[in-house]
Formats: C-alpha cells, structure tokens, sequence
C-alpha cells in the first residue's frame, strides 16, 4: 500500500509518499500558484502523479490544508491561502484524481502524524501545537483525528489568554476580529509584536531568540514572558482536555528551552497535585504535517485512480 499526503501551503506543496510501513518512498516539492485556485487544483494533481511514478504504483491521497472543510457547506473556511475559500476542494480535487482524496487542516495533520508514528506514538490523548506565523492545534484520540461537528476542534489559538494579567486585557486585536486571542500573543508575529511594544525594537522571532542566546537582557525578558503565556495557554487545554502528551510543531517549537521551562511552571495553573502530561519536540520536524496528511488513510483503506 502506499499512501501520498499533500501539504498544500500558501509558498510551497509539499508531497511525500509512504510505503506500508511509513518509510518515505517519494518526495516532491514545488511552488504554490498563488491566487489561481484551479492552477492549484492542477499542481496538486500533478505532484501526486510524481509521487506515483517515485513509488512505483497508485496511493490513496490525503491533503492538509491551511484551512478546513465546513460540515455545513462542504466548502473551504478560514484559510489563510485565500483563493480556497468557498471552494468544493475536496470534491474538484477528488473529479481531478479520480479517486476519493481526504482533506483535513493542517494542524489536525501534525497532531495525527506525532500521534502515529512521532513523539505522541502509543498515547491514548495527543494535542498537536503550530507555533509559527499562527497559532494551531489538533486532537488525536486512539489514533483518530477529533474534527467536531463545527470543524473547529483543536483551535484553541482563537479563545482568549487565560488569566490574562492587567496590561494584556483587552489585548491585541487578532485578524479574526476579536481582541486577546493566544494566536496574538504566541504566534511568530504575536512574540515580534510583543517585543517592539516594550523595547521599540523591530526584530523578527529569530532575532529576538538569537539575541537572547547571545545575553541579551532584553530579549531574554520577552522569551520568558512568552514562556509563561505559552504555559497558562497549555494548562488551560491541560484542564479541559488532559491530554497524554502535547507535541509543539511550528518554527518556535524549535526553541530547546521551551521544553524545560513550560513543564516546570505547569503546576502552578493546572488544577491537579501534580502534572504529568509530557511537552515534547516533534519527531518528524518540519515533516511531520505532510506525513500526517498521508496518515488520513488507515491501513486497509486503498482508493485505486480510475484514470489511465
């Protein structure tokens, strides 16, 4: 069996192909046609057709897109690669390839990549993280994606800081219209933000983690004040959730000290005697989400193309 999974991001599609054992039998990698929806379509299609040819035989096909599926609609929502949105996707896609595709947001795809053969392998409860340009997450529960019937589950980068203190009330306003929402404050431009409001200093996330690496006081204060946001944001799914482990995927997830600072302060906001759900790298990296993609298809399950 091989299984192809599509990362479908606003610069580039990313395409890898898995043989039955989730060993990587092709690779491909190409540039988003940006704003042509059906140059997208056409992209897509032709990745998985080089994907085949790598592998040496047909695959089931799943796509993580950045974005997801209305329940009501069957259309795209709330993506930020815009010319997806109010589009039958999965179904022009699916007439495309000629054979039924899967498609799932992004984040849910790393959370089901780590959940199944990553840092959250063998967990009962996985929540997968995005740290990066924004702030998402997905829920895998015994090895299947949980999508709710609204397609939001796992956004918790749209509910507000928890115990926000005096000078983060209302908070910044976050492209979704709403004001102090995590996204703002955890995301790569939310931490950049952050640093220029009390420094005046415009750097980049890397800059700042650079800086700090180096001994900057300044730039060191503006990382463990994201360290403590980003523990309160953990302990507030932590409470709700109890997840086994939680997988950080996304740029910032690359910060080695995020992985000793958060558990340690996590008893002080989670209502328990002691916290043991694990905070842990991804496995798969950078990769993890177009694994995941390709993971939408359980073993077993093998949609053969129609097409010559």
């Amino acid at each position: 069996m091989i299984r192809v999974g599509i990362d479908m991001g606003g610069t580039k599609i990313e395409g890898v192909a898995l043989g039955s054992d989730g060993r990587e039998v092709g690779r491909q990698r190409i540039p988003t046609p940006r704003g042509d929806y059906a140059g997208t379509v056409e992209a897509i299609a032709n990745v998985v057709a080089e994907l085949e040819r790598q592998a040496g035989g047909s695959a089931s096909v799943g796509v993580g897109i950045p974005g997801t599926i209305s329940p009501a609609t069957g259309l795209v929502k709330n993506a930020n690669s815009t010319w997806l949105i109010g589009r039958e996707f999965e179904k022009d896609l699916s007439v495309r390839l000629a054979r039924p595709v899967r498609l799932a947001n992004d984040a849910n795809c790393f959370a089901l990549s780590e959940a199944t053969d990553g840092a959250g392998a063998g967990a009962a409860v996985v929540f997968g993280v995005i740290l990066g340009t924004g702030t998402g997450g997905g829920i895998v529960v015994n090895g299947f994606v949980v999508v709710g019937p609204n397609a939001v589950a796992g956004e918790w980068g749209h509910n507000p800081m928890p115990w926000p203190r005096s000078d983060e009330w209302p908070g910044p306003e976050c492209y979704c219209g709403r004001h102090g929402c995590i996204e703002s404050f955890l995301s790569g431009t939310g931490l950049a933000r952050d640093h220029n409001l009390r420094t005046g200093e415009d750097l980049n996330s890397h800059q700042i983690v650079e800086r700090a690496a180096a001994g900057n006081a300044v730039a060191e204060a503006t990382l463990h004040l994201y360290e403590e946001r980003l523990t309160r944001a953990l302990a507030s799914i932590i409470n709700v959730l109890d997840p086994d482990v939680i997988v950080l995927g996304g740029g910032l997830s690359k910060l080695e000290r995020l992985y000793t600072a958060v558990p340690a302060s996590l008893d002080r906001w989670v209502f328990t005697d002691r916290v043991d759900t694990k905070v842990l790298p991804p496995k798969h990296g950078d990769a993890s989400g177009v694994r995941g993609a390709a993971w939408l298809w359980e073993p077993g399950e093998h949609p053969q193309a129609t097409r010559g």
